[in-house]
Order: C-alpha cells, then sequence, then structure tokens
C-alpha cells in the first residue's frame, strides 16, 4: 500500500507513524501535515531518515495541494488523523475546528473519491474520531457503535459533523471507508497542555496543578501504542461501512490520575522533596465538561481481536519516566506556542 497519514507529526499520529512504517504491507508512508503548534518534526526523528518515509508540509484546508499529494503518491490508503482537539481551544476560538476537522475532511475525502474513482484495486479510508461525539454519560452505562451522537463542545461538534461526512460518502458514492472513536489517549509526545503532561510539567516545575470543578469528571483512558495497534488493524481488516469504538476499559477520575501522578513523581524525582499532592489546586470547571465517558470496545475485540497490552498502572508509569527523559522535547516544543 501507499499509505497516507495526515496528522502525522501530532501524538497519535506520530506514534502510529513508527508503528507501521516497517510493516511490508507498507510499499510507501506519506505524512501530511501542516505543522501546527501541536505538530512536531521532532516527534519523527526516528522516522525521517528511513527509505519509506515522504513528508508533505499541506494544509488539509488547501484542497488543490490535498488532491496532488493523493494523485502524485498513488494513495491506496488514507489514515486520517489530522485535527485540531483541545477542548478548551474549540471554546475560545471554534473557528478553526470548523475549517480544519469539517472543511479538510471534506477536501480530503473528494481528493480520495477523485482519485480513486472506477479503480479496481484495494483502495480503503480510515477517519480516526473521538468518544466525544457520544456527549456525556451517567455513573452507569457505555458509549457504543450505535450510540446517538451528542456533542457538547465546538470540538466535539465539528468531529461528530466530519464523522457524518464520512458516512455519507460511503453511502452516497460508495466510497470505502471505515471510523473509528477512541477514548482518552496518553503517552509519548502529547503536547503539553492536555491534562497528563500538564500535570507532569507543573510538578517538575513545583507549579499549582489545576484540577477542573471537582475532580470527579471520568475518562477512560488509552495507551498511544495500544491504540496505534488498534488503528492498524481496523484499516486492514476492519468491514467497510463500519464503525468501532476503541478504548480501555480503563476509567479514571481526573483527581485520581493528578494523585498517581503525584506519588510517582514523589518516587522517581525525590530530590524536589515529595509532598506533591500539596500543590493540587481546584479551579473553575470549563464551560460543558461532560461528566463522563466510558468506551464499550466489544466489537473490535471479538471482531478483530484486539485488546490493549497496557495497564493504565504500567502505561503512566512509562509515560512518565518518558516526560523524566525528554525535558528537551518538551522544551522544543514549547517553543512554537
Amino acid at each position: 500500500m501507499n499509505l497516507l497519514v495526515t496528522g502525522g507529526a501530532g501524538f497519535i499520529g506520530s506514534n502510529l507513524v513508527a508503528q507501521v512504517i516497517d510493516d511490508p504491507a507498507v510499499a510507501t508512508l506519506v505524512n501530511l501535515d501542516c505543522l501546527t503548534y501541536a505538530g512536531h518534526p521532532a516527534n519523527l526523528r526516528t522516522v525521517e531518515a528511513h527509505p519509506k518515509y515522504r513528508f508533505e508540509k499541506v494544509d488539509l484546508r488547501n484542497k488543490p495541494e490535498v488532491l496532488r499529494v493523493v494523485r502524485e503518491h498513488g494513495i491506496t490508503h488514507v489514515m486520517h488523523l489530522a485535527a485540531e482537539s483541545h477542548v478548551d481551544r474549540s471554546i475560545s476560538g471554534p473557528g478553526d475546528f470548523i475549517h480544519t476537522n469539517i472543511v479538510g475532511t471534506f477536501h480530503l475525502l473528494e481528493a480520495c473519491r477523485e482519485v480513486w474513482q472506477g479503480s479496481r484495486e484495494e483502495r480503503r479510508f480510515l477517519h480516526v474520531s473521538t468518544d466525544e461525539v457520544y456527549g456525556s454519560l451517567g455513573a452507569t452505562g457505555y458509549f457504543t457503535e450505535t450510540t446517538p451522537y451528542a456533542p457538547n463542545s465546538p470540538y466535539s461538534a465539528s468531529k461528530a459533523s466530519s464523522d457524518l461526512l464520512v458516512r455519507a460518502y460511503h453511502h452516497t458514492y460508495g466510497l470505502p471507508v471505515v471510523t473509528t472513536n477512541c477514548s482518552n489517549n496518553y503517552g509519548p509526545n502529547q503536547f503539553p497542555e492536555k491534562l497528563i503532561p500538564v500535570v507532569i510539567q507543573n510538578l517538575l516545575n513545583r507549579k499549582p496543578v489545576p484540577v477542573y470543578g471537582d475532580g470527579l469528571n471520568v475518562r477512560d483512558w488509552l495507551y498511544v501504542r495500544d491504540h496505534a495497534v488498534a488503528l492498524w488493524e481496523v484499516l486492514r481488516r476492519g468491514r467497510l461501512g463500519e464503525t468501532y469504538n476503541i478504548g480501555g476499559h480503563n476509567e479514571w477520575a481526573n483527581i485520581r490520575i493528578v494523585e498517581l501522578i503525584c506519588d510517582l513523581i514523589d518516587e522517581l524525582k525525590p530530590e524536589l522533596g515529595g509532598g506533591s499532592r500539596s500543590l493540587i489546586s481546584f479551579v473553575k470547571d470549563r464551560p460543558g465538561h461532560d461528566r463522563r465517558y466510558a468506551i464499550d470496545a466489544s466489537k473490535i475485540r471479538e471482531e478483530l481481536g484486539w485488546v490493549p497490552d497496557h495497564t493504565f498502572e504500567t502505561g503512566i508509569r512509562e509515560t512518565v519516566r518518558w516526560y523524566l527523559d525528554h525535558q528537551d522535547w518538551v522544551e522544543e516544543v514549547r517553543k512554537k506556542v
């Protein structure tokens, strides 16, 4: 396959590129990324000299350039991850989310429809989305692939819109698509504005650790490299036109995660003097903050045999160690903000 990964310089994308580039099925891997504040060449140093790797600095909002990339590289498979993804940023500036997540996805769909039209060879388009499109859960229950969409932020609304576009292109034009909706990811290369890296960095600098509301908002957390394996399985073997939810069956309240990281920092960096939990500071809740997300991932398990390899305890320890060992990376990516 000639594989196109959009957003391959970002957090999930860079982990995915490193995961799949050596697979014998991949002849060429093209990374399309416009290198916004969340996309960094530093994330790709392990693959940038790889003979299969190609990089295209292209914005999905530029329709002619998106078409050129798909055509020139003879793209046969797409893994579409590029998106604006930070909820707080979507609240303060929703425009970028509409243009990138909805219009950008439209441009990519149109490019594939034009280039793939009439082809008899295998073509596949994987659209990578989020569990936030489903809205908020109560204390019980899980999101399934048939849960009605009920997005509550401009970010999740823009992703829900792109999901529906992808669905429409399958049913209207026969485009060979498959969609995934995943729970919260964590791990190496995550930009230091998301919860886990924010906590780590604030603790290292002995700054207050902000926790929204009462800290009891619950998320289902998945190690990013487990997510990459799941995406690869869905691209290759998922049923066309179907959606697969990806999650870790790993629910944690935000405050419990923060406390766990505090304890890990005290263990791994004793020279800081301990007592990290005293830095926890509860702040005003974000508008429209969903109370709980939880994924039922039984479909991908039963159809494709995927289950996560990492427990949260092992994955979060690896993640904290990675950030401790890569403070130069943190400083480098922060310069773009």
